[in-house]
């Protein structure tokens, strides 16, 4: 196993970019290296609270060191001067592991070849190790030194991750070692592999970026109030990015580049607005891979950290979005438009009966995770078109007054006195904040009635929503839900809502009544 020295400090212009915190730019580097099968056998850090560019010697700072179980220790708050004495004491270390052969390569941030750091990279340039690093005036003194600088860059528009996938790109290359990088976590918290297309998530994406369109229907909602009309501008504004939004999450999720993929999905994103909601999300996924291929071709070729930055960010945005502009947005559109029509076409025909459908099958959707994959989508699809949804009403009264109406019963009227502490929690939330229904979910699967509860008071509350015609959204506060309906039908929206919570508030208070009545009968 290869082991490597991370050698440097928070630097100039690398504290603005990632350097202001140093436990998470080392931690970046040590997952890296993990997955390359790479050993970081020494830290010797210094973190300041201020750039150092022209910093007094008495400003505060911490040297990080390597523990004996491997983990990073973060010294005592110290004046910068007692810090840098310490660090030369660390480097002495360093020095000698390195004429021992205990390191093998060298990982170099803003440090400092002509005092600090001086004998370590002496001893690197008499073994001849490799060394990669960052931090352009340093960096050129390093390689006067002699030490075999086998990759050198600016930080200019590098981040923690991009640097530490150069480094360890770079070295992996230098010892023919293979090596993934690793972009992140997946859902269960494990690390996530190079494999760039596992990381499409549709519902990752939703939901990161449903913040979005609740600021767009509250401005809509909000232009509604006399004296506000003006919002109703910013709300058309709104309108307008929320391709940029959808896909400036898809791709930084997708490439595992934080800000890079940010740029890329921002550029994409802008020039593909024209397709509205799915022309966005498919120029972002574009982007997202794009930037990631690039940024791995540059570091394959040793290209420096910012040039590999702008080209992952840059190139990439500009080529997704300009097939998002030309052959994405133009089919996109057709497609949203289609979603929408056929929606106006089932109410058209029995407004009744689609309410009736949509509210029954929106639990089994949910329950089986269909919901954030296909109806989350088209609600934030037709939010995007008027600001309101018809699937977003059956999504605030079917799922969320239902569920709420369930977790009420259950603390007036439970079955045992333990589900009142469990439900309360539950319905609190879904009032406050128009989610998590799963809050329903203990009562429904322990209960076929309460279950079929839920099923009739969704679908009788689906009904009313058609009947009324309402447009709605949840992810809301349950208060705030009726302001943000379609246009005079707020009272409507109230009255569907007050049905599904009374509903299934009702039934359940009835079911566990007869359970509990059949225990005590046994």
């Amino acid at each position: 196993m290869k082991r490597i020295a991370i050698v440097g400090s928070s630097g100039g212009n690398l504290y603005t970019q990632g350097g202001n915190y140093p436990l998470k730019l080392l931690e970046e580097i040590f997952t890296q290296a993990s997955s390359a099968g790479i050993e970081v056998g020494f830290v010797e850090f210094i973190g300041a609270t201020r750039s150092m560019d022209g910093i007094p010697m008495d400003s505060p700072a911490r040297l990080y060191t390597l523990a004996e179980d491997g983990t990073v220790l973060e010294g005592e708050s110290m004046p910068l001067a007692t810090v840098n004495n310490c660090a030369m004491e660390e480097d002495k270390k360093l020095a000698e592991k390195i004429q021992e052969g205990a390191i093998d390569g060298l990982v170099l941030m803003s440090c400092d070849p002509n005092l600090i750091n001086k004998a370590s990279l002496t001893a690197a340039a008499e073994k001849g190790i490799p060394a990669v690093g960052t931090g352009g005036t340093s960096m050129a003194a390093t390689q006067k030194m002699g030490v075999n600088v086998i990759s050198a860059s600016g930080t200019t528009g590098t981040t923690n991750r991009t640097r530490a996938v150069s480094f360890i790109s770079v070295l992996s290359k230098e010892w023919n070692i293979k090596y993934h990088p690793i972009i992140g976590k997946t859902a269960g918290g494990n690390d996530m592999d190079g494999n760039v297309w596992k990381r499409i998530n549709f519902r990752g994406i939703m939901m990161a970026s449903l913040p979005g369109f609740i600021a767009m229907a509250l401005a809509l909602a909000l232009s509604k109030i006399p004296g506000l009309a003006g919002l109703e501008d910013v709300f058309n504004e709104l309108v307008a990015i929320i391709p940029v939004i959808i896909a400036a999450i898809a791709a930084k999720q997708i490439s595992g580049l934080d800000e890079v993929g940010i740029v890329a999905g921002v550029v994409s994103g802008y020039l593909a607005k024209d397709g509205g909601l799915i022309g966005g999300l498919a120029a972002g996924i574009l982007a997202g891979v794009l930037s990631y291929y690039i940024i791995r071709i540059c570091f394959r070729y040793r290209v420096p950290g910012t040039t590999a930055n702008i080209a992952a960010g840059g190139i990439a945005g500009l080529i997704a979005g300009l097939v998002g502009m030309y052959v994405i947005a133009p089919v996109a559109l057709l497609l949203g438009n289609a979603i929408k029509d056929l929606i106006d076409a089932a109410l058209a025909f029995n407004p009744i009966l689609a309410g009736l459908l949509a509210g029954v099958l929106i639990w089994p959707a949910i329950i089986g995770g269909v919901y954030h994959a296909a109806i989350l989508p088209i609600v934030l699809l037709e939010m995007e078109m008027t600001g309101s949804s018809f699937l977003g009403a059956i999504d605030m009264c079917g799922l969320v007054m239902v569920s709420a109406g369930i977790t009420l019963a259950n603390v007036v009227a439970p079955r045992q006195k333990s589900d009142a502490t469990a439900a309360l929690p539950g319905f609190i939330i879904n009032v406050a904040f128009g989610t998590f229904v799963e809050a329903a979910y203990p009562f429904m699967f322990s209960s076929k009635l309460v279950f079929a509860a839920a099923l009739i008071s969704a679908g009788v509350s689906g009904m009313f929503v058609g009947l009324f015609d309402v447009r709605g959204t949840a992810y809301v506060p349950s208060v705030m839900a009726p302001l943000m309906a379609n246009e005079g039908k707020g009272i409507f929206f109230l009255i569907c809502m007050l049905i599904a919570a009374a509903l299934a508030f009702g039934l359940t208070v009835a079911a566990n009544r007869l359970e509990k009545n059949k225990q005590a009968s046994e």
